[in-house]
C-alpha cells in the first residue's frame, strides 16, 4: 500500500503529465482527440489519487488504520456529486 507521500508524488507526476499534454497540443505534437483521450485518463487517475488520500486522512483522523484505504473504482470516484 502506498503511503501519503507516495500518493502525493503520484499526484504531482499526473499534474506534470497533464501540463505536458497541453503543451504538446499547443506545439502541434498531438491531436486534439489524442489530448482529450489522454487527459481523460489522467484526470480519472488524479481523482482516484485524491480520493485515496482523503480516505487515508479521514481514517487517521478517526483512529483507524490509513493503510486499509482502497483505491475506488473510477465509476465510483467520477460519480461523486459533492
Amino acid at each position: 500500500m502506498a503511503d501519503d507521500m507516495d500518493i502525493q508524488q503520484r499526484i504531482q507526476r499526473l499534474i506534470d503529465e497533464e501540463h505536458g499534454l497541453r503543451s504538446q497540443l499547443t506545439d502541434g505534437e498531438i491531436s486534439v482527440s489524442e489530448e482529450h483521450e489522454r487527459l481523460r485518463r489522467v484526470e480519472v487517475e488524479l481523482d482516484q489519487c485524491w480520493d485515496l488520500l482523503r480516505q487515508r486522512r479521514a481514517r487517521r483522523e478517526f483512529g483507524e488504520n490509513p493503510d486499509e484505504a482502497q483505491v475506488r473504482d473510477a465509476r465510483v470516484v467520477e460519480g461523486y456529486t459533492g
